[in-house]
């Protein structure tokens, strides 16, 4: 009996010793913990055990209770570091307090450094600051509810330089230095975001399932994790199939039309500005381009544009690069001593399995010698430009390529559950959202969704006044991604666009919010590129908006109509602040109770005010008028500014008589 009771003394022992706390995957030595709000630890540890938290000379205790949980809040803290965590056995150091901002959205919020590299090489180059701290939400989604943490990451709170910086979203990057240079405090930079994500997969099932059950219903449609497995594996098989059957019968492959001395003489004459391929397949193209003594058997980069869909690349026969899908911009190294004096070939292999095949032509493409060869901004002194035609052939034709949507991030509340709801409660000094470009096939919900978004959000992290802003979306001419004829023409008419309506969207739901702020970036964006890459200064101008938000600084930002009046034939709209005098330009008129054909209109700033002339008998007994400024899916030639440049926002507001 003695010997027994020895050993359940000895196991309990043990089972103590053993027993150890865990933290979420965020509290990592080297972490940046919120400045001037209680700061939440939590974890998990045996039920019943005790934990003890030593930080900053004070020690904090707490017992886990019955499912394991524990939560120690610290007090509030000045900036400052770096300072050591103590959670009974685990020990964290290098920790700083200052400011900690989560962006979250999709594929422009994630934009890595890498590829905006061009247009701020020498910055990029030469900045570092261990002042500034990197965290990447790993990408996961849950079907089933929500995750009590999220996934591992290698990106977890390293400081700021080239190399960590190089797979980071850009935003961030240049978010966290404008901060830091702003406040001089620690910066720290959380980014959770996926590609082509719409905006209900971070929205909360509690959220959504009153006002759209048919949305929950579908995310209860994947809870079948046999069906959402099958359909997974039978997609990968009929992709490796096709890419077999497709292997198994290209022309190009099988006679090496990568070859330099491959006889293309009889292959058809294609210019880049205006050719498309509709087909699914692969098809091949190939150009002869001379390099002189000077430049022969040096090192050099190809810029061959913006591409749809997939590309690999040869030079002389050896691959160079290989990008898999239509938006990564081809840039790709040629090695020292593969150019040769003489003539030179360059063959691209696109494959493709929906759409049309063609070249983006606005962008660059040229070989780039010299040291400044990775340099878009300005761009190289020293290149030998592409002749825009190209020897074509079809490589081999091919059926659609079958499968069935599985991509699960894209279904209602697996985001939210997977790798939002985990996040909470660290304490946050305020929140990126940038999406919407998945949204703009059915824009009219979208002011509900990020209402809703917000909301939940906030009461995850149980505080109703976190700030938000929203990153409006940019210009783009999505006509592009369907190999629209060339060239494609300026959007000069009045239209119905997803993307103006999708932008009011957002500045309707952010204009209800009192802790929320809009940066307008519609002067930022691309006609042919949905990824623009101007993302400095688009975190300059959410930048302005945490000045406002967080710091109350009494700062301008875009230009808003605040009132509007009928007098005789001309509508005067006041604005919040001066704008720049001049010839307004996207300004349409409707009679909002007629007929909602919308008129361009002449239009004229001064000061504050913007006056519009009406048509001459424009409606005459028309009682109310329906204004809309900037109305497209690329408004280049919208030009209201603030004294500083900054863009109004495209609107559409009813003027009543």
């Amino acid at each position: 009996m003695k010997k027994f009771l020895f050993l359940c003394i000895a196991l309990a022992c043990v089972s103590v010793t053993e027993a150890k706390v865990s933290l979420p995957q965020l509290f990592q030595s080297g972490m940046v913990l919120q400045r001037g709000k209680p700061i939440p630890v939590w974890g998990t540890a045996q039920p019943g055990e005790k934990v003890t938290i030593q930080f900053n000379k004070k020690q904090y205790d707490t017992t886990a209770d019955e499912k394991g949980c524990w939560r120690i809040d610290l007090p509030k803290m000045k900036a400052g570091g770096p300072y050591e965590l103590t959670v009974n056995n685990l020990q964290l150091t290098d920790i700083l307090i200052g400011d900690v901002w989560l962006l979250s959205g999709q594929s422009n919020i994630d934009v890595h450094i890498e590829r905006v590299y061009p247009q701020y090489a020498q910055e990029i180059d030469t900045y570092e600051n261990p002042q500034i701290r990197l965290f990447r939400v790993q990408n996961e989604t849950a079907v089933h509810g929500a995750k009590d943490d999220i996934r591992p990451t290698s990106i977890n709170w390293k400081p700021l330089n080239k190399q960590n910086a190089w797979p980071f979203s850009a935003v961030g990057y240049f978010l966290g230095k404008r901060m830091y240079e702003k406040t001089k405090v620690a910066q720290g930079i959380i980014v959770n975001s996926w590609g082509g994500t719409p905006i209900e997969a971070w929205i909360s099932k509690d959220s959504l399932e009153r006002d759209y059950p048919m949305l929950v219903k579908r995310a209860q449609f994947f809870q079948n994790d046999e069906y959402v497995k099958a359909q997974g594996q039978a997609n990968i098989q009929a992709d490796r199939q096709w890419q077999k059957i497709l292997q198994d019968s290209d022309l190009g492959v099988l006679q090496n039309w990568t070859d330099p001395n491959c006889d293309d003489s009889a292959w058809q004459t294609i210019n880049q500005n205006n050719w498309v391929w509709r087909g699914s397949g692969s098809v091949w193209l190939r150009q002869h381009i001379i390099i002189d003594k000077v430049h022969a058997g040096k090192p050099a980069r190809l810029l061959l544009g913006t591409l749809f869909d997939q590309d690999i690349t040869y030079l002389n026969g050896k691959e160079i690069g290989h990008t898999y899908y239509q938006y990564p911009p081809r840039r790709y190294d040629i090695p020292e001593g593969l150019l040769k004096e003489g003539d030179n070939v360059i063959a691209v292999r696109f494959i493709n399995k929906y759409g049309a095949v063609h070249f983006i032509p606005e962008k660059p493409y040229m070989l780039c010698f010299g040291e400044d060869r990775c340099s878009q901004n300005p761009m190289p002194k020293d290149v030998i430009p592409l002749d825009p035609t190209w020897k074509m052939n079809v490589g081999a034709e091919m059926p659609n390529c079958p499968s069935g949507d599985i991509s699960l991030q894209n279904i209602p509340t697996t985001l939210y559950n997977a790798v939002l709801h985990p996040l909470a409660p660290y304490a946050l000094n305020g929140v990126v959202w940038y999406q919407g470009e998945s949204n703009t096939g059915n824009p009219a919900p979208y002011t509900d969704y990020l209402k809703k978004l917000m909301g939940c959000w906030r009461d995850r992290w149980q505080d109703q006044q976190m700030p938000f802003v929203v990153v409006q979306l940019a210009n783009y001419d999505g006509r592009q991604q369907t190999g629209f004829p060339r060239p494609i023409t300026p959007q000069t008419e009045p239209m119905n666009s997803g993307w103006a309506q999708l932008r009011e969207a957002q500045r309707t739901a952010v204009k209800a919010d009192p802790y929320a702020a809009l940066a307008v970036i519609n002067d930022l964006g691309e006609t042919v590129d949905i990824h623009p890459l101007r993302k400095k200064e688009v975190a300059e101008r959410v930048g302005l908006c945490f000045d406002r938000l967080v710091y109350n600084n009494k700062v301008n930002l875009s230009p808003e109509v605040i009132s509007s009046e009928i007098q005789g034939g001309k509508i005067i709209l006041t604005l919040d602040q001066p704008v720049q005098n001049g010839a307004m330009n996207t300004f349409e008129v409707a009679a909002a109770d007629g007929d909602r054909v919308f008129h361009n209109v002449q239009a004229q700033a001064d000061g504050n005010q913007i006056t519009l002339t009406l048509p001459e008998n424009f409606h005459p007994l028309s009682t109310a008028f329906a204004v809309r400024y900037a109305w497209k899916d690329n408004p280049l030639s919208a030009n209201v500014r603030s004294l500083k440049g900054l863009p109004m926002s495209s609107f559409e507001i009813k003027v009543n008589k």
